[in-house]
């Protein structure tokens, strides 16, 4: 091909049609692939700018599974919180049945004065069975205050009454108008404390025995189905924690949860497990015969389940707390996943419109180049006809 000679003008068409047709190509790649760079030869700044704003996303992207299965795990809890609620709420009513049934002990732990007094409920002091300067004293009975009463000149059942209350006690006068003293239903399985009566002022009553409580046989086993009850209760708190995980994640039964955010692993959140089973709540089952025989017992059970639905509100505001936190960086990171790649696509998209007209350019160029090649040559087609 070295020893072909063209002319000036021909070769000036060839080139300028070789390099249409170059750009020809380039544009009608651009309209193929619908980017201006793909390769580091057509733009390395922005190419490689491009494929580092692709990869960052790419990453974000793949930690975007974990963040939403982090956010399963926080649901997952959520809802067994809601559940070990409801149970406990179960469990205090239950508990406040015992509050409502018959008393389990009829009669209860109760002391009567030996012989009639000569009082009467607005004044038990009458000068004679009981004198000013009369001590009764009665020791602790079911964790109550110990009685100390000195008896003043006027001395009325009610005052006497209010004085017996710190230490579960309650005091009446039966048909024969004797002084009986009676444990009250909060400490009905509980006897009297010792009961001494001195007779200071010269009073003339003296109490009998301590009486102890006698069991209801009927009301201890409505009691005992209720502490079944309970007990059923506590077993389904400890399998509800057991079975509120995902994907093997139990923030209930004491597994952690560690999410991490962005592709250098900088920005995380770690969220500490409870362990919220009956015993890690606080709540053991109960024994029939043991509990629930008086109100005290079932009051001391209210109050466990009180605390422990203070501590189930708690958790469930943090575990609220956590899973706001969660969403937010969830959808800040799909965001940030459009961002980057809008990012990248502006440096390496091409705009269709513009290359389609580029194209109808250069085919038009290219025709024109054709026709003015044609017209380079026909000097030397002249020439050939003279020889002709």
């Amino acid at each position: 091909m070295s020893g072909i000679v063209l002319s000036a003008a021909v070769r000036q068409n060839l080139l300028s049609l070789q390099s249409t047709a170059e750009l020809l190509s380039t544009t009608q790649n651009r309209l193929a692939s619908g980017k201006k760079v793909n390769t580091a030869l057509d733009n390395p700044t922005n190419f490689f700018t491009a494929q580092g704003l692709d990869n960052r996303a790419s990453d974000i992207n793949n930690l975007l599974d974990a963040i939403g299965n982090g956010v399963q795990v926080l649901q997952a809890a959520n809802t067994g919180i809601t559940s070990l609620q409801k149970l406990v709420d179960t469990a205090r009513s239950i508990a406040n049945q015992v509050l409502q049934t018959t008393v389990g002990y009829s009669p209860k732990s109760n002391v009567s004065s030996s012989a009639a007094i000569g009082g009467t409920a607005a004044n038990l002091v009458d000068g004679v069975t009981i004198k000013a300067g009369d001590v009764l004293t009665i020791a602790a009975t079911g964790g109550g205050t110990p009685t100390s009463i000195t008896f003043g000149a006027n001395e009325s059942l009610d005052q006497l009454n209010a004085a017996l209350a710190p230490n579960n006690l309650s005091a009446g006068l039966d048909a024969n108008n004797k002084l009986v003293i009676t444990t009250l239903n909060d400490a009905a399985s509980k006897t009297i404390g010792a009961v001494t009566y001195t007779n200071s002022g010269g009073g003339t009553v003296t109490f009998g025995a301590v009486n102890p409580p006698i069991a209801d046989v009927n009301s201890q086993v409505t009691r005992a189905n209720l502490v079944a009850q309970y007990n059923n209760i506590i077993a389904q708190i400890t399998t509800t924690s057991q079975d509120a995980s995902f994907n093997g994640i139990n923030l209930l039964n004491g597994d952690d949860l560690k999410l991490t955010f962005n592709e250098t692993g900088k920005s995380t959140l770690n969220i500490r497990g409870v362990t919220y089973d009956a015993a890690g709540l606080g709540l053991a089952p109960l024994t029939a015969g043991t509990d629930f025989l008086d109100n005290d017992s079932a009051k001391a059970v209210i109050a466990k389940i009180s605390s422990t639905s203070d501590v189930l509100r708690s958790e469930a505001s943090s575990l609220g707390s956590n899973l706001s936190i969660v969403q937010i960086r969830q959808d800040f990171s799909k965001n940030l996943i459009i961002v980057l790649q809008t990012g990248s696509a502006n440096l390496t998209l091409a705009d269709s419109n513009e290359e389609a007209a580029n194209s109808q350019a250069l085919s038009t160029r290219q025709s024109i180049a054709v026709s003015a090649l044609a017209l380079s040559n026909q000097s030397q087609q002249s020439v050939l006809k003279l020889l002709q």
